[in-house]
């Protein structure tokens, strides 16, 4: 479960990387070459792809940051977790989703997302 929580934590990590380079490598380390993201806001494939829907999620909520608020849930090659989107030190968070990711070799390789409070 330790090694499903350090790549969970190397997801949000992708999220909050501002710096276009480091969040690229990023994204290798955390996804398969041929990963694909899904949540009802759009589907993305491959490292360009997710690069580009991160890139594009941080232009909309500019300033705000992801957080794990609880250990993920995992089995076999499978992990769920809640995430929130807010603010830094701020008690509600403006956006909680949770992702459902399937696993290979140590990476993801597929993401599926949803959204259970978005900003209005």
């Amino acid at each position: 479960m330790s090694d499903v929580r350090g790549l969970v934590e190397q997801y949000i990590a992708v999220w909050n990387e501002t710096d276009g380079d480091k969040r690229r490598a990023l994204v290798a380390d955390v996804f398969t070459a041929d990963a694909g993201y899904t949540d009802p806001l759009g589907a993305v494939a491959g490292h360009d792809g997710i690069d580009q829907f991160v890139a594009g999620a941080q232009a909309q909520f500019g300033g705000l940051a992801f957080s794990l608020p609880a250990e993920p849930d995992a089995h076999h090659d499978l992990a769920r977790f809640q995430w929130y989107l807010g603010a830094p030190g701020a008690a509600e968070p403006v956006a909680i989703g949770f992702d459902v990711v399937e696993l290979r070799e140590g990476k993801i390789a597929k993401v599926h997302g949803f959204l259970d409070k978005m900003p209005g």
